[in-house]
Parts: C-alpha cells; structure tokens; sequence
C-alpha cells in the first residue's frame, strides 16, 4: 500500500490527468479509461486510490471550489479594504485564460445541472459559494462606507457571480472576450453598482 504521502501525490496526479482528459473529451464523453490513459497507467491501479469516475470528478470539482472559494479569499484576506479584496476576487474568478482545464470542467458539471443528483449539488454548492464570499466583500464595504451600493446587496452579489460566470464561459470557449476585457467590463459594472475597484494588475 502506497505511504499516505505518496498516496496523496497519486490522487494528485489522477485528478489532474481526469482535468487534461476532460478537456481533450469533454465530461459528457469522459470515461475511467480516458482517465487512465492520460495518467498512463491501467483502469485497476486508478480504482485503487478512487471508487468509480464519480468519485475522482467530485474531487476535481472540489479543487475548482477551493480555488475560487477558499484560496480566491485567502488572497482577499491579504487585501486591506473591501475594494482591494473585490478587486482581487474578480481577479481570481475568472479563468486564466482559453486552457484553464480546471475552470473548464468548472463549467461544464454547469452543463450537466438537471441531469444528476451528483452534478446538481456540486453546481449548487459552487453557486452558494462564489455568492457569499461576494455578499462578505459587499457588507464589508457598505459597513466601512467605501461603497455605496446603487441595488439591494444581494442583487448585487448575484449579479458579480453571474457576470464572472458568463464572461468565464467565452474565455475557456475560446472566444472573442479576452481575460483583461472581461475584468475591464466587471469593473465598469462595479462603478455602475456603487463599488469601484482599483486598477487590477
């Protein structure tokens, strides 16, 4: 048996090999051996260290809830001011550009929402997530009187998340909207909602 150290590399290694597979063939048509293909190693040795691909997909999907919820407000947290930590927020939750494999697969389980009870929670979970660390930053603001909202809070908020959504979207799609269009057009929506932001680097 693997060391526990070990181990955990090796659960590492799958779950960016299941994050390189999805994106070669996407999540609708991704299976264990495609998984196990891009790891190089046999479907056996990858059902070691997880049950089924269900599994390894809600582990990959909680890497993309880390980085933008707990790791996207660590690096809020070393911001002083809620117009810095928004800054940083809208910085860190968009993709970091059309091969983010990570913020890919994010959006496609967004593609599955309806179609299982596994891809509904983990969607809603994201949602609920990205919602309140932005409802966090906006009562933060309000209560030190460096915003001054133009719309009820939560409208607001739901508005950040939908906005970093979408322009996410044509990123990782490949499209027209390039990373610093997208943080150029959030920001003008913050100057709109009462929140501006500081130049984001």
């Amino acid at each position: 048996m693997a060391r526990p150290s070990t181990q955990k590399q090796r659960r590492r290694e799958v779950i960016d090999a299941a994050l390189e597979a999805a994106a070669e063939h996407g999540l609708r048509n991704l299976s264990l051996t495609d998984v196990a293909n891009q790891a190089g190693v046999t479907r056996g040795a990858l059902l070691y260290y997880y049950d089924d691909l269900d599994a390894i997909l809600v582990e990959a999907h909680a890497a993309g809830m880390a980085r933008v919820g707990s790791e996207r407000a660590a690096l809020g947290a070393q911001e002083t001011g809620a117009a810095a930590k928004l800054a940083v927020a809208v910085a860190a939750g968009l993709p970091s550009g059309p091969d983010d494999a990570l913020m890919r697969i994010l959006y496609e389980f967004d593609v599955f929402a309806g179609k299982s009870p596994l891809h509904d929670e983990l969607v809603q979970r994201l949602y609920d997530e990205q919602l309140a660390l932005y409802r966090g930053i906006l009562a933060d603001g309000v209560a030190e009187g460096s915003f001054a909202l133009t719309g009820p809070l939560d409208d607001v908020a739901m508005n950040f998340v939908a906005l970093e959504d979408a322009y996410g979207l044509h990123i990782v799609g490949g499209g027209s909207i390039t990373v610093a269009a997208a943080r150029r057009a959030i920001s003008l929506y913050a100057e709109q909602a009462g929140c501006s932001l500081p130049e984001i680097d």
